[in-house]
């Protein structure tokens, strides 16, 4: 009778077996050079684990290695091509002495959480937020123009994702959005911030309106976002501290949130459709004052 393993038994001699080749450590940095064919898989995740954090796609993952993100395992699809991306993510795997396991397109199609993973899995620790008080801190320092992004009602990850990757780009202090009835930081959303959510601070909070409050008290600007509004984003002063709040696709910003709009502005649309996708219009936005305050023209200013 063969060996019993997970239950079953194996009628394979020990010398038959595929030897155990996760790799860590120096053992990784030889599979730069070796065949991944060679190593074996390891067993599909329970239910639980399949539900836990990932991070997927080699972009996301990689930037994830960049910034140090605690990474347990990552798994790799035994036919994925070559190149730059992946062998970075193996050598700083190597260098992080993380464990890297070759698997096969059909148990990593089982592993993924979404579509976009490219061949590549990291499983890491539950992701962290930064604490509000200490963006906002951030955003205030002396001889600074703080430039927040708030989100209220944002649900769909890849909204999240793209505006944070916008966010990155523009230089902003950061995200903030809601506990409940919002997105969080999820392998979709990961995966369409192409790994520019393990660089952004994004805080959590429990009342949306009373942190606006909060911002206000500490000399931010408040500029909603609204199709409906007057004034256009490029009609205002985006070169003071300002938080700028969007609201969801569905229906906009909440009362209380619009009320406490120091500024409402819309963008110019000049076509039949009447809205822009929500990241699309934080990126505009953003870079308008990205402009500003780089020396562009200023609103009442020549």
């Amino acid at each position: 009778m063969g060996r019993r393993i997970n239950g079953r038994y194996s009628h394979a001699s020990r010398s038959h077996m595929t030897p155990f080749a996760a790799i860590t450590g120096y053992a990784s940095r030889r599979l730069l050079s070796i065949d991944i064919q060679r190593i074996k898989q390891v067993p599909l995740p329970s239910r639980r684990e399949r539900l836990g954090h990932t991070i997927e796609g080699r972009r996301a993952v990689l930037e994830a290695l960049r910034a140090r993100t605690p990474v347990d395992r990552i798994y790799l699809m035994e036919s994925s091509d070559r190149g730059p991306q992946i062998n970075e993510i193996l050598e700083r795997a190597a260098e992080l002495s993380i464990e890297v396991v070759s698997e096969s397109r059909r148990n990593i199609e089982r592993r993924a959480q979404t579509r976009r993973h490219q061949g590549v899995i990291a499983r890491a620790q539950d992701p962290v937020y930064t604490d509000f008080d200490e963006l906002l801190g951030s955003a205030t320092k002396p001889g600074r123009s703080g430039l927040i992004v708030v989100l209220d009602g944002i649900e769909d990850p890849h909204n999240l994702g793209a505006i944070a990757r916008t966010a990155d780009a523009a230089g902003s202090d950061g995200l903030v959005i809601a506990e409940r009835r919002a997105v969080g930081i999820t392998p979709g959303a990961i995966s369409a911030s192409a790994g520019a959510l393990e660089h952004v601070s994004v805080a959590r909070v429990v009342n949306l309106s009373r942190t606006i409050d909060k911002m206000r008290d500490s000399g931010l600007w408040i500029v909603g976002l609204d199709s409906d509004a007057t004034q256009l984003h490029t009609d205002v002063d985006l070169q003071v501290p300002i938080a700028l709040v969007v609201g969801s696709e569905g229906s906009g910003m909440s009362r209380l949130v619009k009320e406490k709009c120091d500024f409402i502005v819309r963008l110019p649309m000049a076509g039949a459709v009447e809205s822009l996708n929500a990241s699309v219009a934080v990126g505009i936005v953003l870079y308008e004052a990205v402009r500003q305050r780089s020396g562009g023209n200023v609103p009442g200013q020549r």
